[in-house]
């Protein structure tokens, strides 16, 4: 059944809003400051556009009301939501989530394929970068399936990398989870996390967007809605992050609403760590473990049987193995491996961004040698 059939709004007034969702230049705030000036979707649509010039709106917004393209596409999402699993939720629907609910701009309209009960649940978000390494990856998807496990529904961006592991994740252990699109939900992106988010909704989760249907990928887009993967939870985790990283932008965006935000520290000589390192001199919690997320979730009395992760050991490496017999130079690896010297130089490279090995006066030295 369409959950706009449970709203009180009349059928025209929900064409409505859907249309004025369209809009050019139309965000959260422009919306609610029609519906407030005008009380309805429907009078602000039929409302003359010196009144609109009257609020400072643009006069590209105040032309397009009429489209051809704003009512097709109106038409288009009234049929979206009248198929099986599809919903549209509305900031005055007395299911709205009530912590996206207090943020400063909260979507007034969200497209949900899935389950929108689990909006309602409690959440951790869980983001990091797209080229994490495979420790990161390794790290995030350990936290993720014993939060997930747990009973916490982990929420994240889709995004390749950090994002699409923790979903995964949730799903290998029959948890929930939601992704939280800078798309329409009817122009996925990234492609190669799609399959991932048809297993998601199929498996009980949620794909959410507050933007139409059909809108495509835009810079701009994505940052924007960090703030609704941080508004649902009641913390964020950064597992891997550069300096400029979108991850840091959802933490700040977390600390500005009043979350929790963890951080996972790393080696100082990768700079996939930098981000969670300024995050932790910024205040952010220093997380080694599980027990560290549940200690600062304690006063929003979340119930949880979370278990502590059982972290991945590092894939054991031939070059590992000699070095723990004993500090050698590059050449002496080479010699002693039977590789080249590019391989070994490339192994080696790799082996210190993952903090696993160091180099002093020449020598490499194994990570707590």
């Amino acid at each position: 059944m369409p959950l706009f059939e449970n709203h009180s709004v009349s059928p025209a007034e929900l064409e409505a809003r859907l249309r004025l969702h369209r809009l050019p230049d139309i965000g959260p705030a422009r919306f609610t400051r029609l519906i407030e000036a005008f009380g309805s979707a429907s009078a602000a649509l039929a409302a003359p556009a010196s009144a609109w010039r009257s609020l400072r709106l643009p006069q590209a917004s105040s032309e397009a009301r009429r489209a051809p393209l704003v009512r097709d596409g109106a038409s288009a999402a009234l049929a979206w939501i009248e198929r099986a699993g599809q919903y549209l939720l509305m900031w005055d629907d007395p299911a709205y989530p009530a912590l996206l609910a207090e943020i400063a701009d909260p979507p007034p309209l969200l497209f949900i394929a899935g389950d929108p009960a689990l909006l309602e649940r409690p959440q951790l978000a869980m983001v990091g970068s797209r080229r994490a390494s495979k420790p990161g990856l390794d790290t995030a998807s350990a936290f993720a399936r014993s939060l997930a496990a747990g009973g916490l529904v982990i929420t994240s961006g889709l995004a390749l990398g950090v994002d699409g592991a923790v979903h995964q994740a949730a799903l290998d252990v029959g948890g929930s989870t939601i992704g939280v699109l800078g798309t329409g939900l009817e122009n996925f992106y990234p492609q190669r996390n799609h399959a991932l988010a048809r297993r998601m909704i199929e498996q009980r989760g949620a794909v959410i967007s507050e933007f139409p249907l059909d809108a495509g990928p835009q810079a701009a887009n994505f940052p924007r809605r960090n703030r609704i993967i941080s508004g649902l939870s009641l913390g964020v985790l950064v597992v891997e992050a550069s300096v400029r990283s979108g991850s840091l932008i959802t933490a700040r965006m977390a600390a500005e609403q009043g979350r929790e935000v963890y951080a996972i520290p790393g080696s100082i000589h990768h700079p996939g760590a930098r981000g969670c390192h300024q995050l932790i001199r910024d205040g952010a919690t220093l997380v080694e473990s599980v027990e560290h997320i549940l200690e600062g979730l304690r006063h929003w009395q979340v119930a949880s049987t979370v278990v502590e992760p059982a972290l991945p050991a590092p894939a054991a490496h031939p070059l590992l193995a000699l070095l723990h017999a004993a500090p050698q130079t590059s050449e002496g690896l080479m010699l002693s491996s039977g590789w080249a010297l590019s391989r070994v130089l490339a192994a080696l490279t790799e082996l210190e961004l993952e903090g696993r090995v160091s180099c002093e006066g020449g020598r490499w030295f194994a990570a707590g040698d």
